[in-house]
C-alpha cells in the first residue's frame, strides 16, 4: 500500500501489501477519516491486515491450531439442561447453525448438556484443519477475530458465507448473555462493552468479505 506517496509498513516494520484493490481502498478510507491526531481504535482494518501478514503468515500452522481450540470448545456445542428453559432457545438458535456447518463441512458435533469438556472427533478437528489450510493469511486472521469474538468457530465460518447477516450472527454468540438481560436486566456498561465487540466482529466479517473482492 502507498499512503501520501510513500510505501505503508506494518506496525512490525514489514511493507504491507495486500491481496486486492478493494481492501486496500477500504483500508486507505480509514487512514483518510483520521483527524490531526490518529485513533487507533478507528484502523481495524489496518490492524488486522497487520496481523495476518507479521503473525498469521510467518507460522500458518499456529494460527490454523489456535483457530481450532474454538471448534474443540464450540460454544455452540454447550447448552443447558434439557429440562431448562434456555435449552429449548438454544436448539432453535444454534442447532441450524451447527447442522449447517455438519453439513457443509462433512463432520459431526459433539453436543454437551452443561459444562463438562467432550472432546470432538479427530475426524471433525482434521476436516475443519484441511479446511482452515485451504484459506488465505488475510482470511485466518479475519477467522481470528471472528472466533476469539464469539467463543466459536462454527459462526466464524458462517460469517464468511455470502450474505450473511453479522447483528444474527453476533446475537447468537451472545444468547446466554441475552437470556441472563432478560432474567435480571441490562447493565449500561455491558451494553456498551458489547457494542464495541459487535463493531470489532462487524469490522473482521467486512475485511473477509474485501479480502475475496
Amino acid at each position: 500500500m502507498l499512503l501520501d506517496g510513500r510505501a505503508v509498513k506494518t506496525q512490525a516494520g514489514t511493507a504491507q501489501v495486500v491481496p486486492g484493490a478493494a481492501l486496500a481502498t477500504a483500508m486507505a478510507a480509514e487512514w483518510s477519516a483520521q483527524g490531526e491526531v490518529v485513533d487507533p481504535l478507528s484502523l481495524p482494518l489496518r490492524d488486522l491486515a497487520d496481523y495476518a501478514i507479521d503473525v498469521v503468515a510467518p507460522d500458518r500452522a499456529a494460527a490454523t491450531a489456535q483457530l481450532l481450540r474454538y471448534a474443540e470448545t464450540d460454544t455452540l456445542c454447550y447448552r443447558a439442561e434439557p429440562d431448562e428453559p434456555l435449552h429449548a432457545r438454544q436448539l432453535t438458535v444454534w442447532e441450524p447453525l451447527l447442522t449447517a456447518a455438519e453439513a457443509r463441512w462433512d463432520i459431526h458435533f459433539e453436543r454437551v448438556s452443561g459444562v463438562i469438556h467432550r472432546p470432538q472427533s479427530i475426524a471433525t478437528l482434521a476436516r475443519l484443519e484441511r479446511a482452515l489450510a485451504a484459506r488465505d493469511d488475510f482470511t485466518l486472521a479475519a477467522l481470528t477475530t471472528l472466533s476469539a469474538l464469539a467463543a466459536s468457530l462454527v459462526i466464524a465460518l458462517a460469517a464468511l458465507e455470502p450474505g450473511a447477516n453479522p447483528a444474527e450472527l453476533w446475537n447468537a454468540a451472545n444468547l446466554e448473555e441475552d437470556w441472563q438481560i432478560e432474567l435480571w436486566g441490562a447493565d449500561e456498561e455491558a451494553a456498551e462493552r458489547r457494542a464495541r465487540r459487535l463493531a470489532g466482529f462487524s469490522a473482521a466479517q467486512r475485511f473477509a468479505q474485501l479480502v475475496e473482492a
